[in-house]
């Protein structure tokens, strides 16, 4: 009589484990799900003035590694003092946008890493030299200068913070002036 009852008492049980494992496994599913959803809540888009600051301090970015290049790779003392001023300005340019961001609600951080097309134009840099690098320099400062000025121009007009409007509205006669210089050079 013991082993009916106790094969009874073993079925209930397991039947006993199995429900609770069945909890289990419907609140992990629910925290798992509650996890993901955080997650995505946290990959939110950049705003309108945290992208204009990283644009921003790309561009710096990148006319200073372009323009350190210039002093070393470039034939034209033109072209090395144009990369000069380069680097000087942007230096100063980025401390304007450091200036201007800070103290910010809610904070914005420029992040100066290079676009892909960025890093592209200097890594072609890297492998050229002499008349070929005064030349290919030459266009990424004039393509680089006017995307610049078209960011300014663009979020002096319609930008969501106003310290970074500013920022933008005032180098737009800079960075004109840097733009013209670029296109009056010769290699």
């Amino acid at each position: 009589m013991k082993t009916p009852y106790i094969a009874l008492l073993s079925a209930g049980t397991l039947a006993l484990a199995a429900c609770g494992q069945k909890t289990t496994t419907t609140e992990n599913t629910t925290a798992t799900t509650t996890n993901t959803e955080m997650t995505t809540a946290t990959t939110v888009a950049p705003s309108a003035g945290q992208t204009f600051a990283n644009t921003a301090a790309a561009s710096d970015a990148f006319e200073i590694a372009t323009s350190q290049m210039a002093l070393t790779k470039s034939s034209s003392a033109s072209v090395k003092k144009y990369a000069q001023k380069m680097i000087d300005a942007h230096t100063q340019s980025t401390a304007k946008l450091t200036t201007a961001v800070s103290g910010l609600t809610p904070p914005i951080a420029p992040d100066g890493t290079l676009s892909a097309t960025q890093q592209q134009t200097v890594d072609s840099l890297k492998s050229k030299s002499g008349a070929d690098f005064d030349t290919a320099y030459i266009a990424a400062q004039t393509a680089g200068h006017q995307q610049t000025l078209d960011a300014l121009k663009s979020y002096a007009a319609t930008g969501d913070v106003p310290a970074l409007k500013t920022f933008a509205s005032t180098l737009v006669p800079t960075v004109t002036a840097h733009l013209n210089m670029a296109k009056g050079l010769k290699a």
